[in-house]
């Protein structure tokens, strides 16, 4: 028997989640619950879990700086439910690591099936960015594409999330050719939860920052404006 992932939902009510915990035990998969800060870390602690939906709203919490935090930390998936929220607001949470961010009230079907997606494109992620060899060199960097991890010529290393391991994939397979907005939308699995340039623009961001490629003057992925983006780097296989 195959074991379902399991998804933690933080919410400070218990009582309106009620309908999304059934939603997601129906379907199948291994739902723990926290009211809190603290009770979340305590599930997270005891065993592996697959993805977080957090309220964006969280009592006593910096819902966006504790996505940053765990996405450090962790590759899992992060799904933010806020009440309200202007584009601003939605996009500071993709910025943050966040792989989506819903709005309530939410459809108990529509949940399920962006929970269905986001776990695929986090499992299928791996296989299809490998070679004939798990490092991939450009620049000053090495890409280790079993672990989605940057690693410095200085030893360091970076967590990738999901949408920036494929945004960094696409940007090697086509170096030396500007591609639009457009043509990386095309191209990343993940494009449900990229539907207009901006989202692609806070991507293309919070990979520059970890790449340590000024905005200003960046070096590595280059603005071509009225165009799109530029990747200047070759890579290639590590020996």
């Amino acid at each position: 028997m195959t074991l379902m992932p399991c998804v933690l939902m933080v919410d400070q009510d218990s009582q309106s989640c009620g309908p999304l915990l059934a939603a997601l035990a129906q379907d199948g998969y291994d739902v723990r619950c926290a009211n809190n800060l603290a009770e979340a870390e305590a599930c997270l602690a005891q065993g592996p879990v697959a993805l977080v939906l957090l309220d964006a709203q969280l009592p006593n919490c910096d819902a966006l700086a504790l996505t940053r935090e765990w996405r450090q930390r962790s590759e899992r998936g992060i799904i933010l439910i806020g009440a309200a929220g202007t584009e601003g607001e939605r996009l500071a949470a993709l910025d943050s690591g966040a792989d989506e961010y819903l709005l309530e009230p939410i459809n108990p079907r529509e949940l399920l099936l962006r929970i269905r997606n986001l776990l695929r494109r986090v499992q299928q992620a791996l296989p299809l960015a490998q070679s004939a060899s798990h490092l991939k060199r450009f620049a000053d960097w090495t890409l280790d594409t079993d672990r989605r991890r940057l690693k410095a010529c200085d030893g360091r290393e970076t967590l990738l999330s999901h949408g920036e391991f494929q945004l960094l994939n696409v940007f090697m397979r086509n170096s030396g050719h500007t591609l639009s907005r457009d043509q990386l939308m095309d191209q990343l699995r993940n494009r449900e939860w990229l539907p207009n340039d901006r989202s692609i623009d806070v991507l293309v961001g919070r990979l520059r920052r970890k790449l340590h490629d000024d905005p200003a003057e960046p070096e590595l992925i280059i603005t071509i404006h009225g165009a799109g983006y530029l990747f200047t780097a070759g890579a290639s296989i590590a020996a």
